[in-house]
């Protein structure tokens, strides 16, 4: 049987307004250190942002969400964080920022497919119920 690895967790969050403290959850961070895994994913609905800030520049916000998962997978195209080692982007990636993309507290867990905790996760942080 094989043993369950420990993952850590953050959510990607919007906060079209700093001030106003309000945000939607737009992706999860997931890092299995001993397995080597690093993956952002990001799902960004456009109406509920939209809700909290009519004015909100999409394209930039895009593109600046896009720079996640570059930054996970590492190498010279993330820049200069996706240099370091894995856990330190990990680190980089969810550290206390007050901006408008923010990522919740770190959480953990224990599993054994990160891809099915990924999608898990997304459904139960990210995803609206359908």
């Amino acid at each position: 049987m094989h043993a369950l690895d420990s993952y850590d967790y953050a959510v990607i969050r919007v906060v079209p307004r700093v001030e106003r403290e309000e945000f939607i959850n737009v992706g999860i961070i997931l890092s299995c250190e001993r397995s080597g895994y690093l993956q952002a994913r990001i799902e960004l609905d456009e109406a509920r942002l939209r809700a909290l800030d009519p004015g909100i520049d999409i394209d930039s916000l895009r593109r600046h969400l896009d720079t996640l998962p570059r930054i996970c997978e590492g190498g010279a195209q993330a820049g200069p964080i996706g240099l370091l080692p894995q856990r330190a982007r990990f680190h980089w990636l969810t550290a206390k920022r007050s901006a408008i993309i923010q990522t919740s507290p770190v959480h953990m867990g224990k599993c054994g497919d990160m891809d099915a905790i990924l999608e898990h996760l997304l459904d139960r942080m990210v995803r609206t119920p359908r």
